[in-house]
């Protein structure tokens, strides 16, 4: 039976400006050795095509990990921009009030509304083809978190609080005519603790 296995990968560690974060920076020195590391452990992966979002980061980090794959793929996909899912009018009831402040605040131009975006990634990614399939993603925290959410039948909201490590592992299988399979969530295993950055203890993009 075919299978589709998603490793997504939450981009390197960003570069932080003096005059403050830049909405579209690239990595910081410290992630670029976050993403060799990983590079080096994804090497002997047998994957199809790696993806990743527009975003400056994630597109150095993912060209760092292609070199561990020479002849692989590599393409830039909209479906992995970095979006915030927020909930619509009609979810917006069942999320607990602690999180409602923080959703308030997130900018217009960051807002996906009902998940429309993210829900159309899970959608065309997130599916079985004629073969096995291993693909690559490489993108952002809170889409991790919708991916994670959809396979594990879990509300709405319940991306929130499902915060990865930079360059961290998680995996999630796709079977015909069964529930998506979270593999591995979060795996920092080929990160030694010098090369780990900040943890994830706070809603972060």
């Amino acid at each position: 039976m075919a299978s589709t296995l998603l490793y997504l990968v939450r981009h390197a560690e960003q570069a932080h400006s003096p005059a403050g974060d830049e909405p579209d920076g690239g990595i910081s020195a410290l992630g670029e050795q976050q993403a060799h590391q990983l590079g080096r452990r994804l090497a002997n992966v047998p994957f199809d095509v790696v993806r990743h979002s527009p975003l400056r980061r994630a597109a150095q980090t993912a060209q760092i990990l292609a070199s561990y794959l020479p002849g692989i793929p590599v393409n830039c996909s909209e479906l992995l921009r970095d979006r915030t899912p927020v909930p619509s009018a009609s979810q917006a009831g069942m999320v607990p009030l602690q999180y409602r402040p923080f959703l308030d605040n997130i900018p217009a131009a960051e807002r996906d509304t009902g998940a429309a975006h993210l829900t159309a990634a899970v959608e065309q990614l997130a599916i079985v083809d004629a073969g096995d399939r291993h693909e690559l993603l490489v993108t952002h925290n809170f889409v991790i978190g919708w991916f994670v959410r959809h396979a594990l039948d879990a509300p709405a909201w319940r991306w929130m609080g499902l915060n990865q490590f930079n360059c961290a592992l998680t995996i999630i299988e796709i079977q015909p005519h069964l529930p998506p399979m979270l593999i591995t969530f979060n795996d920092i295993g080929h990160l030694p603790l010098d090369l780990r950055g900040h943890a994830p203890i706070a809603l972060r993009s």
